[in-house]
């Protein structure tokens, strides 16, 4: 695990931490503006933010319709790599979230790795719970095989509940006996149902982004008739024997920075090459926001893709 820190003297530390709080106090007052009793209205907030930062003219957004299931693709308008692919799965607690909210990080992603990525809606909660989005998840995994690429020239990746149903997703491939991605990229991932991880009381005052009762609720919308211990449901609770090399990345001002620390020790108590990187002074899913950290973070993530893929 790496711990991501400033050089430099004291008082450039206690800039930083300044600099630190004071994003952290706009992203809790965005969020308070995308955030929505309605479940609706919410997802409108989200998809009208994701159209408004994840638009670039660098990008071509292409949609696509799989089995009645929305997609997209996101390509950068230059010279890229063809022969690999990135499979995105959108965060928003299994409840909301789409493509154009996940624009925030697939236009980055595509960029930083020059690759294209593919990112699906499968059905939400409460109207569609578990295994809804599973099971769509899957039917973008073959819609991606029978284009013709190799199981292992797909990088799965994912943010929060997005991580949650890579992991799901690979572990569901794994079961049915058939061929693994070539590596998953978690951001955040929502990977404990149960919230039994001891950062969820002490990140409690600090998380700008997340609480306990809003993921109380999104798990009820998701997870209602379901065992929240099944694996499928909460990967961390899985036996990863097999797994592709994974690579995480978190915020050390999450709540659910244990559900990516238990994760990694698992990983590797099974033999995964898992890499966990924690950035201090970090929120959930910070690589959202439109700074220098998120864009290094980004980085990060396409050095891990360069890696595996020689």
């Amino acid at each position: 695990m790496a711990i991501f820190r400033r050089n430099g003297s004291e008082g450039k530390n206690v800039r930083t931490q300044e600099q630190n709080q004071s994003l952290m106090k706009l992203i809790k007052r965005v969020h308070s503006v995308v955030e929505h009793e309605d479940i609706e209205k919410h997802r409108q907030s989200q998809d009208y933010f994701g159209a408004l930062l994840g638009n670039s003219r660098e990008m071509d957004i292409v949609p696509v319709d799989v089995e009645g299931m929305h997609c997209e693709w996101v390509r950068v308008r230059r010279p890229h790599v063809k022969r690999r692919v990135i499979l995105y799965c959108h965060g928003g607690g299994y409840s909301t979230g789409s493509c154009i909210y996940a624009r925030t990080l697939t236009t980055k992603l595509a960029s930083a790795a020059s690759m294209d990525v593919f990112c699906f809606d499968y059905r939400l909660a409460p109207e569609y719970p578990y295994p809804a989005a599973p099971q769509d998840a899957m039917k973008a995994w073959d819609h991606l095989m029978l284009q013709g690429f190799g199981a292992a020239d797909v990088v799965v990746a994912g943010d929060s509940a997005g991580g949650n149903l890579a992991l799901s997703l690979t572990l569901s491939l794994r079961e049915q006996g058939r061929l693994l991605p070539g590596g998953l990229v978690l951001l955040s991932p929502w990977t404990d149902l149960t919230a039994s991880g001891k950062s969820h009381e002490s990140r409690a005052e600090v998380d700008p982004v997340l609480d306990a009762e809003y993921l109380q609720k999104m798990t009820e919308n998701y997870a209602k008739d379901a065992d929240c211990r099944n694996p499928l449901v909460s990967p961390l609770f899985a036996d990863f024997s097999g797994f592709p090399p994974v690579y995480i990345q978190a915020g050390d001002n999450e709540v659910l920075l244990s559900d990516s620390t238990r994760l990694q020790k698992n990983m590797l108590r099974a033999g995964v090459p898992a890499r966990l990187d924690v950035f201090e002074g970090m929120w959930h899913v910070f690589q959202m926001s439109p700074f220098k950290t998120a864009a290094e973070a980004m980085d990060k993530c396409a050095e891990f893709i360069f890696e595996i893929g020689r």
